[in-house]
């Protein structure tokens, strides 16, 4: 299994930016899939970013163009760029790992964006 550690939430206006973080630790991070979603109220959770483990990269259609995710192998952290933010943003983000029979999940950051 792999523990993770999001960071990075907080309040932030409309337009403005965030970065998110996930520091990984107990296994061999390189080889996961790894994953943001968020969860709004009343919402399902939902897939935000995706990178594999060979740096192939895939977003929602709603965070196309303002969200970049990345990572870094040798710090086991994937990371969540976030531009242009939009109150529609507002959820508690999620990072999660993927590999075979391993699916696991941070206890999420929430992100408030304000009008």
């Amino acid at each position: 299994q792999v523990q993770l550690v999001e960071s990075g939430g907080g309040l932030v206006q409309a337009g403005g930016s965030l970065r998110l973080s996930c520091a990984a630790s107990g296994s061999i991070f390189s080889l996961y899939t790894m994953n943001w979603y968020r969860q709004a109220p009343g919402k399902q959770r939902e897939l935000v970013a995706a990178i594999t483990s060979g740096g192939s990269t895939n977003y929602a259609d709603a965070v196309k163009g303002r969200f970049t995710i990345s990572r870094d192998n040798a710090k086991k952290t994937v990371y969540l760029q976030m531009n242009g933010l939009k109150p529609e943003d507002t959820a508690v983000y999620y990072c999660n790992a993927k590999r075979l029979m391993v699916d696991s999940w941070g206890q999420g950051t929430q992100v408030t964006v304000s009008s």
